[in-house]
């Protein structure tokens, strides 16, 4: 229900990028551009600045955005409440999710979930990657979150949502507000997930696309948590690639702080990993509440 012209618009503002929108949307970017276009039209005013290759909210940009999310969840509110009064749902939904997204992103979405579904009932495992696809595989899990990209002919795969990796040190670091070159990574002592983590593997794919070999660099200990990380972090010299996700709160709080690579970035999207073939009304109904949240 939520008006699309403005969907188009809460996703590039979301996102910080019409490229990313219309990949999200999965409609060309010059459609993303005409939808923008017919918005401005509309309330005869410019909703973005561009700076160089990136785009800014304008002051009209941030009024309509913050308007948008209300419009946005009031519909979500509506739907949701509605089809909860016409149809009570019942039974046990188990959740597989990779220890990122259980610990800094699943919480919040569970407790909106259950708000709405009383009556259901929700476990949530946290494994790896790898420990998540085999719990499914043997039907131990209804669905799965993951953040790795390898893919099994065994499942489907749907996104769920976007996420960034990056470089991060403690805040006082000495590298602390410097760019770093990509073979610098040579250099420094580094932290890395265990052995079976999603996140491990995509931070090892993304350097040898620029032909940095993992084997090669000086790793000083691998950890099976973003929480032992950034604990470690703080008592270290050494740096480490998380999730954006996992560090909000630290970057607040001026414990850690990010250090950038010049010509790097590591974007990924978190996956649900389903069963082949119908799912179930549980699943289907965890899926859509998702993604419109």
């Amino acid at each position: 229900m939520f008006d699309y012209r403005l969907k188009v618009f809460h996703t590039v503002a979301s996102r910080s990028s019409f490229t990313k929108a219309s990949e999200e949307l999965n409609i060309s970017q010059p459609a993303v551009t005409k939808h923008i276009k017919e918005i401005e039209n509309q309330l005869n005013t410019k909703l973005f600045d561009r700076k160089g290759t990136s785009i800014q909210l304008t002051q009209s940009g941030k009024i309509l955005f913050e308007y948008a999310e209300k419009i946005r969840n009031i519909y979500r509110d509506l739907e949701f409440e509605i089809h909860q009064i016409n149809q009570k749902h019942q039974g046990k939904l188990i959740i597989g999710a990779s220890t990122t997204v259980a610990q800094y992103i699943l919480p919040e979405i569970l407790a909106k979930f259950k708000s709405y579904y009383k009556d259901l009932k929700i476990e949530l495992i946290t494994h790896n990657t790898e420990m998540i696809s085999e719990l499914l595989k043997d039907g131990k899990i209804d669905l799965g979150i993951i953040e790795g990209e390898s893919q099994s002919a065994y499942f489907d795969y749907q996104k769920f949502k976007p996420d960034e990796i990056v470089l991060v040190a403690k805040a006082n670091h000495p590298l602390a507000n410097k760019t770093l070159n990509i073979k610098d990574l040579y250099e420094i002592e580094l932290i890395l997930r265990e052995q079976g983590s999603g996140s491990l593997e995509f931070i090892q794919n993304r350097l040898k696309e620029k032909g940095i070999i993992a084997e090669n660099l000086n790793v000083v200990i691998q950890l099976g948590s973003s929480e032992s990380i950034k604990n470690y972090l703080l008592h270290s010299d050494a740096l480490a690639f998380l999730s954006v996700s996992t560090v909000l709160n630290e970057l607040k709080n001026n414990q850690l702080t990010i250090i950038d690579i010049k010509n790097f970035s590591i974007e990924r999207n978190f996956h649900f990993i389903l069963p082949k073939g119908e799912q179930s009304e549980l699943i289907r109904l965890f899926l859509k509440f998702t993604h419109q949240i």
